[in-house]
């Protein structure tokens, strides 16, 4: 059998892109353009669609705890994780077009197990994604351009959300929107199949051993490191889901009857694909920890902007700041439990991403509680968007400690 290939550092990061856009911008964030319609057609009410919002957030949690325990299942049942890791990424994508498809039949029983189940494929194909495409583009020396692959999310976002205005200007059903979007995802994932080939991991696998014998780093991060990493990554996931979960319905209530509502999701995919983008033309050489303190001062800003304006430039605002550091965040940390866990990078990845996903899980129901105790939507919503951006600047304090604490270099 011939060896496949060699992939050229483009076609790495965009075939990353276009992964993340699948698992990330239609797998977890096409329902959020697609609920107004759904609603309008009284296919679920609030209630039934905070339950299928939760259900994609625990399923996010469980994927990215699976993958935690990555190194663990591959030697308790032979695997090898180089030939694995490109496989995981070809399973999540399908599943994930599957997934998306089974959205546009009238099954309002299973949905929320459809998007408990595209919340694994989405952590799954994240979490692979990350490590294979990072890894890839290290061994070639452009590490900064692993930023590019994180503008998938942006541009899945951007696309959904336009796609939504198009088919609420038509008229059209709910269910065609999932189905354009399982289309869609079928589509890009065929784009991308030959890049995840099972081969180049078992090459790369190969290459890594080779390295270790000529001393390759070791894991240099304590568990009080990896620990206070996790907390503070976890406060991001906290820290923007409330917006991103009711961004609709406080905006409807400060602006009812404003033409640009629509306008809020798309613009804030564009800032995360203007933050990814940003983030690749930055140095290789600064450190991780407080770029992210940065991003998360940034997000902070966007959380608060519509509290300190509550109006359309302010809306417009908090929607581009929010987005801007999104996925930045997402590539800075990976890149930095690469740095300090090279030799376990999966699995602290999945550690990492599990405490974002406890975050976005105790995200929206803090703000029920809050509209609940205060009785007054306005104010119980503002309560809990001051929490978040506390809770990012707090954040942002933990990874400059912990950057004195435990310097770059060391």
């Amino acid at each position: 059998m011939t060896s496949p290939r060699p992939l050229t550092p483009l076609k790495i990061a965009l075939a990353g892109l276009l992964s993340l856009a699948i698992a990330m911008g239609i797998g977890r964030f096409a329902f959020t353009p697609l609920l107004p319609m759904m609603l309008a057609e009284r296919s679920v009410d609030l209630n039934s669609a905070s339950l299928l919002a939760s259900a994609n957030y625990l399923g996010y949690l469980v994927g990215a705890v699976a993958c935690t325990f990555q190194p663990w299942l591959w030697r308790r049942f032979g695997w090898s994780s180089g030939v694995n890791g490109p496989r995981m990424v070809r399973g999540g994508l399908v599943a994930t077009a599957l997934l998306t498809l089974g959205m546009a039949f009238h099954l309002p029983g299973a949905w929320a197990l459809l998007r408990f189940a595209a919340g694994v494929a989405s952590a799954v194909v994240f979490l692979y994604t990350s490590g294979f495409c990072l890894e890839q583009l290290a061994r070639r020396g452009v590490p900064a351009m692993g930023a590019l692959i994180y503008v998938g999310p942006g541009l899945g976002i951007v696309a959904s959300g336009l796609a939504a205005t198009l088919l609420v200007q038509l008229q059209a059903p709910a269910a065609t929107g999932w189905l354009s979007f399982a289309v869609l995802a079928s589509l890009l994932t065929a784009v991308v199949w030959r890049v995840f080939d099972a081969s180049r991991g078992i090459a790369a696998r190969a290459r890594g051993a080779a390295a270790m014998e000529e001393g390759a780093p070791r894991d240099s991060a304590g568990a009080g490191e990896m620990a206070l990493l996790a907390l503070a990554y976890g406060l991001a996931g906290i820290g923007y889901i409330i917006t991103a979960t009711f961004l609709p319905v406080i905006a409807r209530q400060a602006l009812p009857g404003s033409h640009w509502l629509d306008l809020f999701w798309p613009l804030f995919g564009a800032g995360v694909m203007a933050g990814a983008v940003g983030a690749s033309r930055l140095s290789p050489h600064g450190d991780l920890r407080l770029r992210l303190a940065g991003c998360y001062v940034l997000q902070a800003a966007g959380v608060a902007a519509s509290l300190v304006s509550p109006t359309l430039a302010g809306f417009a605002a908090g929607s581009l700041l929010l987005g801007l550091p999104f996925t930045a965040i997402s590539f800075f940390a990976m890149q930095e439990v690469r740095r300090v866990r090279p030799q376990h990078a999966t699995s602290a990845m999945g550690l990492l991403t599990a405490s974002y996903g406890l975050g976005q899980i105790a995200g929206p129901p803090l703000a029920a509680w809050m509209v609940g105790r205060s009785g007054n939507p306005a104010e119980g919503f503002n309560a809990s968007l001051w929490i978040a951006t506390g809770l990012l600047v707090l954040g942002a304090a933990l990874y400059v400690g912990i950057a004195r604490r435990h310097p770059a270099g060391r």
